[in-house]
């Protein structure tokens, strides 16, 4: 009776052993890839609780969560011949364990070669314009060539992206020289087109002052208000050549009619008026600066 027990004890614990040998736990994040004498098991063992056949099975987990990888820098000469520096970032996943753990020895470590060859070969098929501000492109362009080999490794490409281009210092220096002579060039048309406008709204104006002389005038005496609002300024005046023009018409004919009422008191007569020579009229034409020749006035009773 005791040596039965005693083997009843041996064999309890040798199935506790057992047990202990054969139960494994698979993380939520992780897929189970079991191996039964070498030969790998198509029934992928879920996240929890899973038993082995200890000595016959070994499982290898795999994670499937979305793994972030940054590609180191390459470098490279895009189509139009500048010499750049880019790196990228790939994010991919793990959807068939099998594959991915029987098809490919590291699948991560493939990825990342995979990767820096296609960034190069997409350098080299692209303009500098294309990696400065048309990424959408490159991007999409990245993922196919990663989607071929990565669907055979049981790998899901979910996006892939430039993170920075590196330009040398004399590219740098040439691309800033541009930019600053294209705003240059706009800051010229932009003034030269309100140079223009202004010129036209001028001549508009110009042309109705033309047609009315007195709108020149209330100009005039607007500018003279404007100015003389400012204490501290000195107003100069021009004066219209038309008021000094009647000023002079008015001196004249003002002299002449003098002349004629202090002859016609001397003589009796009204003078007789000659007709005047080419001096007369050269005279005449003078500017209206020459001062009308004197007349000295006579009482009656004093002529002879």
């Amino acid at each position: 009776m005791a040596i039965f027990e005693v083997i009843v004890g041996v064999g309890l614990v040798s199935g506790l052993l057992w047990l202990r040998a054969g139960v494994r736990v698979v993380q939520q994040y992780e897929r189970g890839v079991v191996f039964r004498l070498g030969r790998v098991r198509e029934t992928v063992r879920p996240p929890g609780l899973t038993l082995l056949i200890p000595v016959v099975d070994r499982m290898r987990k795999v994670n499937v969560q979305t793994i972030t990888m940054p590609v180191p820098a390459q470098e490279g000469i895009t189509r139009d011949n500048v010499s750049v520096r880019v790196d990228a970032v790939v994010y991919f996943r793990v959807v068939e364990p099998v594959r991915a753990t029987v098809d490919v020895q590291n699948y991560t470590f493939a990825m990342s070669q995979v990767a820096q060859t296609s960034l190069r070969s997409i350098i080299g098929k692209s303009e500098l314009d294309d990696l400065l501000s048309g990424r959408e492109n490159l991007h999409q362009g990245l993922e196919l060539m990663l989607e071929n080999p990565a669907t055979a490794w049981g790998v899901h490409i979910d996006r892939v992206e430039i993170k920075d281009v590196a330009l040398p210092d004399s590219m740098k220096r040439s691309m800033a020289r541009q930019a600053e002579a294209d705003r240059e060039r706009r800051a010229r048309i932009i003034t030269a087109d309100g140079e223009f406008q202004a010129a036209a709204k001028l001549s508009e104006a110009a042309a109705m002052m033309d047609a009315t002389p007195s709108a020149m005038q209330l100009r005039l005496l607007q500018t003279v208000v404007e100015v003389a609002a400012e204490k501290n300024s000195t107003l100069v005046l021009p004066f219209p050549v038309e008021l000094l023009r009647f000023f002079d018409g008015a001196t004249a004919a003002a002299a002449a009619a003098s002349a004629t009422a202090v002859a016609t008191a001397a003589n009796g007569r009204p003078p007789v008026q000659e007709q005047p020579t080419e001096a007369g009229q050269i005279e005449q034409a003078a500017p209206a600066v020459q001062a009308a020749p004197a007349v000295q006035v006579v009482p009656v009773d004093q002529v002879d």
